[in-house]
């Protein structure tokens, strides 16, 4: 299993791309955090914005259709994208997530 993330100006982005993902059957859950403060450039001034950040549960198999999904949909120019491996999932959990998701249509 992976762990996604990317962050999105509005609660309204946020929901469309979890419901979205899931409605897919590419995220085994979207978990949605925020407000949250961004602090960052970008075209050379600081910011600082709040945001909500969206964690994707994903089996490896997903990850490429989900990264599609999520970029194309993207409100923001250089949306983040990142993906790591899971080190330790729980069996019960791997199991529920494996019978969740289905084969992409995208």
């Amino acid at each position: 299993m992976l762990i996604a993330w990317t962050t999105v100006g509005t609660s309204a982005d946020a929901d469309r791309l979890a419901v979205d993902a899931v409605a897919a059957g590419l995220a085994v859950c979207v978990q949605v955090d925020g407000p949250i403060v961004s602090h960052f450039r970008w075209e050379e001034k600081p910011e600082r914005v709040e945001e909500f950040r969206l964690c994707f549960k994903v089996m490896p198999a997903h990850l490429s259709a989900l990264r599609d999904l999520v970029l194309n949909a993207h409100p923001y120019d250089a949306p983040e994208w990142l993906a790591v491996r899971a080190e330790d999932v729980g069996e019960k959990y791997l199991s529920w997530a494996k019978a969740t998701v289905h084969s992409p249509t995208l």
